[in-house]
């Protein structure tokens, strides 16, 4: 339980670091924000956890996967934004896309002979 903990906790600070970084510096909130440190972390719990090469490289294969549908979500949001639309709905319409092509790619992916 304690590590439960040890890994939100540790987790939280990441966001947090993040959402404060950005009040200030957008630019710098957003590099530290692209950085792959959900990953690292996660590849880390998970070593910690079940330290298993093969487990470990189809997890990180697959994540490879899954960044690329994300990616369009970044361009749609501030497109958005600058067109006038509402944040909240700007956000939705882009996690609404980021949903679709993720269940795109769940659907094509293995279609190509990518083990998701």
């Amino acid at each position: 339980m304690l590590h439960l903990a040890i890994k939100a906790l540790v987790s939280g600070v990441v966001v947090a670091t993040v959402s404060e970084v950005a009040k200030r510096y957008p630019g710098f909130g957003a590099l530290i924000a692209s950085l792959p440190l959900v990953s690292v972390l996660g590849m880390l719990w998970l070593w910690r956890d079940k330290p298993d090469p093969a487990n470990m490289a189809a997890h990180a294969g697959a994540t490879f996967w899954f960044v690329l549908p994300s990616l369009p979500m970044f361009l749609l949001i501030p497109a958005l934004l600058r067109a006038g639309w509402p944040f909240h709905a700007s956000l939705a319409l882009g996690c609404a896309l980021t949903l679709a092509l993720y269940l795109a790619m769940t659907w094509l992916g293995p279609r190509f002979g990518l083990r998701l």
